[in-house]
C-alpha cells in the first residue's frame, strides 16, 4: 500500500474512534425530586365534660331562682330536653295553677281519643279556631261534646296526668294543672300511646304550630333561630283573687341538637304583660344557655392499641 493511503486509513480509524468515545460519555443524573415531610392529622376524642355541666346546671338554676324571687306573684316552671334527658324546675309538680286557654289542647286531645280521630268537618273547623286563634266559643262547644269534666277526669286518668284537675261544670278554663303534667301531655303528642294515633298527635301539634302571631308569645322565647316551636298560651284576670292574673305557657321547641319541653305558669300576676314579661324571662334563660349543660372535653386518640 501506499503511504498515503495508510494515512487515511489511519485517519478515518481515529475519526471513529473519537465519535465512539464522545457516545459513550454517560448522560448527566437527574436531580432527585425532594418532598416536603408530610404532617399527619392528629387525632382526638370528644367526652362529656360531666362536672361542667352538673357546675353550669347548678348556676342556670340559680340564675333562675334569682329571676323568678324578684318576680310578682307566684311562679313555676319545669323543662325536659328529649335529646339529653337534662330536665330543669321549680315548684314544677304544683298542681293549683289554671290553665286558662290552655286547657284547650286538653280539650281536643280528649275529642281525638274519644272518637278515634274521626272528626266531621265541622269539628276540624272548631279545633282549628281553638287553637290557632283561642276561641272560647269554639271551646265552649267542643268541651260540652267531650262530655265536660267528668270525661276529661277519665281521659287525665287514661294518659296518666295526675297533677291535672279539670274545671267545674262548664268552665274549662279553671282547669289546675302542673308544668310537670303539661310536659307529660307534650310527650304523649310527641311518643305516641295511650290512645292517641299518630294522625291525632300529628292534628295537635301541628295546630299548636300555627298559633297566630299576637298569641306566639312565651316559652317561644327560648328558641334559636331556625327552630320550630309548638305551643299553647293561656290568660285570664281574676277578680276574685284580687284583680290579679293568670298567665301561662307550655310548648315544644325543636331544632338541632335539641327537642326542648317547656312550661311555665304564673299566678296573682298584677297584669297580662307582667305575666307575659316573667314567662319569656325564663324561658330565654333556658333556651340561650342550655347547650352549655352538655359541655365536652377533647383528648388525643390513644397511640398504642390495648388488647
Amino acid at each position: 500500500m501506499g503511504g498515503g493511503h495508510v494515512r487515511t486509513m489511519w485517519t478515518a480509524w481515529l475519526g471513529l474512534a473519537l465519535v465512539a468515545g464522545c457516545g459513550a460519555e454517560p448522560a448527566p443524573p437527574k436531580p432527585a425530586v425532594v418532598r416536603a415531610p408530610v404532617k399527619a392529622a392528629r387525632c382526638f376524642l370528644k367526652f362529656p365534660d360531666v362536672r361542667a355541666g352538673h357546675a353550669a346546671r347548678a348556676r342556670l338554676e340559680r340564675d333562675i331562682s334569682r329571676y323568678v324571687r324578684d318576680r310578682p306573684g307566684r311562679v313555676v316552671y319545669g323543662a325536659l330536653d328529649l335529646v339529653s334527658g337534662i330536665s330543669l324546675g321549680q315548684g314544677e309538680h304544683e298542681r293549683d295553677f289554671i290553665t286558662a286557654s290552655g286547657a284547650k289542647v286538653d280539650i281536643l286531645a280528649a275529642l281525638l281519643h274519644g272518637s278515634a280521630g274521626r272528626l266531621d268537618e265541622g269539628e276540624r273547623d272548631l279545633a282549628s279556631r281553638m287553637i290557632t286563634e283561642s276561641d272560647n266559643s269554639a271551646a265552649d262547644t267542643l268541651w260540652s261534646r267531650v262530655g265536660a269534666g267528668g270525661a276529661m277526669s277519665d281521659f287525665y286518668r287514661r294518659i296518666g296526668l295526675k297533677e291535672t284537675t279539670p274545671g267545674p261544670s262548664e268552665y274549662w278554663g279553671g282547669t289546675r294543672t302542673s308544668p310537670a303534667d303539661r310536659i307529660r301531655l307534650l310527650k304523649v303528642l310527641i311518643n305516641g300511646g295511650k290512645g292517641l294515633s299518630q294522625g291525632d298527635r300529628a292534628l295537635v301539634l301541628g295546630l299548636m304550630g300555627r298559633v297566630m302571631a299576637e298569641q306566639a308569645w312565651g316559652v317561644s322565647a327560648a328558641a334559636r333561630p331556625g327552630d320550630r316551636v309548638a305551643l299553647k298560651n293561656g290568660w285570664t284576670p281574676r277578680p276574685f283573687e284580687g284583680g290579679t292574673w293568670a298567665v301561662t305557657s307550655y310548648g315544644r321547641v325543636v331544632g338541632p341538637g335539641r327537642d326542648l319541653l317547656l312550661s311555665v305558669q304564673t299566678d296573682h300576676q298584677p297584669g297580662e304583660g307582667t305575666g307575659i314579661q316573667t314567662i319569656e324571662g325564663i324561658a330565654r334563660l333556658i333556651g340561650s344557655r342550655f347547650d352549655s349543660l352538655t359541655p365536652t372535653t377533647t383528648r388525643p386518640c390513644p397511640t398504642r392499641p390495648t388488647f
